[in-house]
């Protein structure tokens, strides 16, 4: 049964109706929230919401539900599969005292580990809302997310990439091409993952089979993934393709993922199916997941629950999946739900700083669509400010220009940059392969040589000006 919560500053008491109403008027102001009514009425009503969420108990979070427990899967999820043991550590404290711990020496990286189990979404979504920028950095960095497939995703001092070789018409030497691109440049060591113009399963299968046979050619300690609908993936494992990870686009409600085509059973029935293959080397974390502010409000699927709170919530889905990657793609549903690129970065630090605490393997694809008031140097901002909070991916992107799905993200120079800057490293096993192939001189320090490396230039000699492989008589 919900509660209201109030504040008093001098004559005036400020009164909040629900947990809900509560974190919604704490939140930095956001597009998506102004659009669903939920927003904060004045900077006043944000700032006096804050203190009185900075008082809450975090106990209030596992005694009222954002969202009814009879009426949605994942608020089943969250509350079934609470740790109390490792909730106990931090039961006594409010939220407020919650944010001063994280920050405090004695939250090092072993105990954020310990307790995480015990973290719910909401319990991290609200200590988020009364964090600074810098607050969501430096707890983000000291939390470990370590998983593997065929490469090693976030170790300490790692920045790795998704090359996406999206492609407008899936033309298989366009993205062959892209791929070499990244490659030379050192992207791919998170995955090669494609979005298809075509989503269909014949398609689909003929995307992960070019890029099993590229991997396997040469011998590139990555995964593939083919981002379409979970049940095609599905349909393709069982007809005999080359599926690595499962990707499936997730939300922080069941109505949301409802409209997404897929329930909870459906991704358990995925991955036991990816599991089966048996197709890592160095890990078993077979499942790749997207999310992104503002999708449960455009399913009409939010409950009058803010977005960032919904995207929380998504984490617990993630969470219990034991993902290799997952994404949010943060400026990519646009400026109706992320106006600028203000609330760009903001809502990428948070939605770092929540999936990292939660126990996620979080990624971010810094983007905006070409509508929205944000340019490249707000992604440039975003794009060092995660890797200074230890983000465990960013996307790289020929030019930074997705030519097929339209928006602007980060190039495979922009991870570059950020390695060197940074002094980030890919992940080990794609280093190392990085300086077997005579891609880079110095893996380590991201130095790449002159030149085309020998094993590059041996299979282009083979091709014809059209792109097809020369035949030999």
């Amino acid at each position: 049964m919900s509660k209201t919560y109030r504040y008093t500053m001098g004559t005036q008491t400020w009164a909040f109706s629900s947990l809900k109403e509560l974190m919604a008027r704490a939140t930095p102001a956001r597009s998506g929230d102004r659009l669903a009514g939920v927003i904060a009425r004045s900077a006043e009503e944000r700032a006096i919401a804050q203190m009185c969420l900075a008082d809450v108990p975090l106990k209030d979070f596992l005694n009222e539900a954002l969202i009814p427990y009879e009426d949605d899967e994942v608020t089943r999820l969250i509350m079934d599969d609470h740790d109390a043991t490792a909730f106990a550590p931090i039961s006594h404290l409010t939220v407020g005292d919650f944010r001063n711990w994280l920050l405090s020496d004695y939250a090092d990286s072993a105990m954020l580990t310990k307790v995480r189990a015990g973290i719910t979404p909401e319990m991290a979504a609200a200590v988020s809302k009364i964090m600074r920028n810098q607050d969501l950095i430096l707890v983000a960095q000291k939390c470990r997310v370590i998983t593997a497939f065929r490469s090693t995703i976030g170790l300490p001092k790692r920045l790795s990439t998704r090359l996406q070789p999206n492609h407008p018409t899936d033309d298989m030497n366009g993205i062959a091409a892209s791929i070499l691109d990244g490659l030379l440049y050192g992207s791919g060591d998170a995955v090669l993952g494609i979005n298809p113009a075509t989503d269909n399963v014949a398609q689909a299968t003929r995307l992960m089979k070019l890029m099993d046979e590229v991997i396997s050619t040469y011998e590139i300690p990555t995964q593939s993934c083919v981002l379409t609908h979970v049940t095609n993936t599905m349909e393709c494992i069982e007809n005999g393709a080359p599926v690595d990870l499962v990707f499936q686009s997730i939300g922080g409600t069941e109505a949301t993922n409802s409209s997404f085509g897929f329930s909870l059973k459906t991704l358990a029935d995925a991955q036991q199916m990816a599991l089966e293959l048996k197709r890592g080397t160095v890990g078993n974390n077979v499942m790749y997941f997207e999310t992104g502010q503002g999708s449960a409000l455009s399913a009409n699927a939010h409950h009058g629950v803010d977005q960032q709170t919904c995207e929380a919530r998504a984490y617990a889905v993630a969470r219990k999946f034991s993902p290799l990657l997952v994404n949010t793609v943060v400026g990519f549903i646009g400026p109706e739900y992320l106006f600028d690129g203000k609330e760009i970065i903001r809502a990428g630090l948070e939605d770092h700083f929540c999936g990292k605490l939660l126990g996620v393997p979080m990624g971010c694809d810094v983007c905006y669509t070409n509508h929205a008031e944000a340019d490249q140097n707000d992604m440039d901002n975003l794009l060092t400010l995660l890797g200074a909070a230890g983000c465990s991916f960013v996307m790289g992107i020929p030019g930074s220009d997705d030519i097929m799905l339209n928006y602007q993200t980060t190039s495979f120079h922009d991870a570059l940059y950020a390695r060197r800057v940074l002094g980030l490293g890919a992940a080990p096993e794609f280093e190392a392969w990085l300086e077997k192939m005579q891609i880079m001189s110095d893996a380590a320090h991201a130095t790449l040589i002159d030149g085309l490396p020998p094993a590059f230039t041996q299979s282009l000699q083979f091709l014809t000006d059209d792109g097809t492989e020369k035949k030999h008589g």
